[in-house]
């Protein structure tokens, strides 16, 4: 599956907690429950899906980073969401079984819909507020919050899917695009080819990959500054790349040489 997540509003996102964020959960907006449901970037044991006990309510957790998934990322969360709508409190599934029983991922959760998503600096919210952890797992979640890096979702009106970590040495701004992988190349060559690649002072282009059918350009960045000093120069390169999107002339020389050094600085993720 080239696009598992495309026809969703939140497809950049879901990508982006698919492959790079940390800690993030956001409420899912599924059909046909009461239940709330809760998507996360990764549960305790990198397991599917879960239902939690709590107190007067059972909530459910799907996760996106797993340890076990098929070639179509879009039917396995189906089919994870379509389990936690029915399952037992304290319930968890290792790993979804999509089958040819499995309904569309749009089926099952609102596709216009955004995700109001929390990014979290810890990974405490995996134990139950008021709930005193056996030791095991307290040092799991220990274990995990010591490995975690400072991230954060850009904020700006028109950025979608943006994304700052401070990876320790640099920080990057990740950027998972929506538009065809190949028409953004072009989009990309044209601005580098007038010098506007880039976020202000303090950023350097550093290169693409591609991952679930669309293309993410990374920046390194300036660690001195934080992921919201950096939303209005990603609000000025969105509006260059708008621009240069727009533009359906051939590239010029200078563009296409632009283009080959891009593609020279791009990877793919399976």
């Amino acid at each position: 599956m080239t696009r598992p997540f495309e026809g969703l509003a939140a497809e950049c996102d879901l990508v982006a907690l698919r492959e790079f964020v940390p800690s993030a959960t956001a409420p899912l907006p599924v059909k046909d429950t009461s239940r709330p449901v809760t998507l996360a970037t990764v549960l305790p044991g990198a397991v599917a899906a879960l239902v939690r006990d709590e107190g007067d309510t059972a909530t459910g957790f799907v996760g996106v980073q797993v340890q076990a998934h098929s070639a179509d990322l879009g039917a396995d969360l189906a089919a994870s969401v379509a389990w936690v709508r029915d399952a037992a409190a304290g319930e968890s599934l290792a790993s979804a079984q999509p089958g040819p029983e499995t309904p569309a991922l749009a089926d099952v959760i609102d596709a216009d819909a955004p995700l109001d998503i929390t990014v979290h600096q810890d990974f405490n919210w995996w134990l139950p507020e008021g709930v005193e952890p056996a030791p095991e797992v307290a040092a799991t979640v220990q274990h995990a919050n010591a490995a975690i890096m400072p991230s954060a979702r850009v904020e700006a009106e028109g950025v979608v899917a943006a994304w700052w970590v401070d990876a320790g040495e640099k920080a990057h701004i990740r950027w998972v695009r929506p538009e065809n992988e190949d028409d953004l190349m072009l989009a990309l060559a044209r601005v580098h080819a007038t010098g506007g690649l880039h976020l202000g002072e303090g950023s350097r282009y550093a290169g693409s990959f591609r991952t679930h059918g669309l293309l993410v350009p990374v920046f390194d960045l300036d660690r001195e500054k934080h992921a919201n000093e950096w939303a209005a120069a990603t609000v000025e390169l969105g509006q260059r790349l708008a621009e240069a999107l727009a533009v359906d002339a051939p590239l010029t020389t200078e563009e296409r040489r632009a283009r080959d050094g891009l593609r020279g600085r791009q990877v793919t993720l399976r």
